[in-house]
């Protein structure tokens, strides 16, 4: 089985578009998204609408999770907080509600999927955790691979039962161990921060014990403008370059 996961596409509806058209050349048989489809970018009600067309199952962000509860937007800093607000503006009523349906994990294929920290965290970064906290959570879990979102950046993350290693990742096929654990970041399509400006998303082959790290060019520009047009913090356009 072949399954693309897609993470923080933050209403960049172009590059979630020309992710979807790559994807599809591969025929995966699934697609999971991980969560922050909105939040920073110009079109989140029509990110969602087309997440919904799709029938992409997704977990909850902490986008997400802040338009659910409004008090979490503290937690957030000012332009990130006014961006929220400002999409809040922008989503259906009918987005609304599936947002606040949205679960905190979920579990495919006996692969877990979270947009922050495993088992079901929205806001925890695996870079707060330290290596013994990594450990428990490989130990604990029911799950040998685990896919997350949140940081923007790719990385893989390796247990072998004794130790824990930590990998970048670039594009291209790289193989997984069968008797191996792992935690797996998809990266960004929307907003990605690993210095590489495309869109980022990856494909775990179930059968070849593999995983391919897929790299998406968009129209940058476009997204740029309509981010200014749309009254969002000039910043959210400015690190899409």
């Amino acid at each position: 089985m072949r399954i693309a996961v897609l993470s923080d596409i933050h209403g960049n509806l172009d590059a979630f578009r020309e992710v979807l058209q790559d994807l599809d050349r591969f025929r995966v048989d699934q697609v999971i998204c991980l969560g922050d489809m909105i939040g920073y970018g110009p079109e989140p009600e029509e990110t969602v609408r087309l997440i919904r067309e799709r029938a992409i199952p997704c977990v909850m962000g902490n986008h997400e999770m802040a338009v659910v509860k409004p008090q979490l937007q503290e937690w957030f800093n000012p332009q990130a907080r006014e961006s929220i607000q400002k999409t809040q503006t922008l989503l259906s009523s009918e987005s609304l509600l599936y947002i606040h349906g949205l679960p905190s994990s979920r579990i495919i294929e006996h692969f877990r999927f979270v947009h922050g920290c495993p088992p079901n965290s929205p806001f925890i970064y695996l870079y707060q955790l330290s290596e013994s906290r990594l450990m428990e959570i490989f130990r604990k879990s029911a799950e040998r691979i685990i896919f997350v979102g949140h940081t923007h950046n790719l990385k893989l993350i390796c247990f072998d039962g004794h130790a824990i290693v930590h990998k970048p990742l670039r594009q291209g096929i790289v193989p997984l161990n069968a008797d191996n654990s792992y935690i797996i970041n998809a990266g960004s399509v929307g907003q990605p921060r690993d210095g590489n400006n495309t869109a980022k998303y990856v494909i775990v082959d179930t059968l070849a014990h593999s995983l391919e790290v897929r790299f998406v060019p968009y129209d940058i520009a476009t997204v740029y403008r309509k981010i200014m047009d749309a009254g969002l913090p000039k910043s959210h356009a400015e690190r899409l370059w």
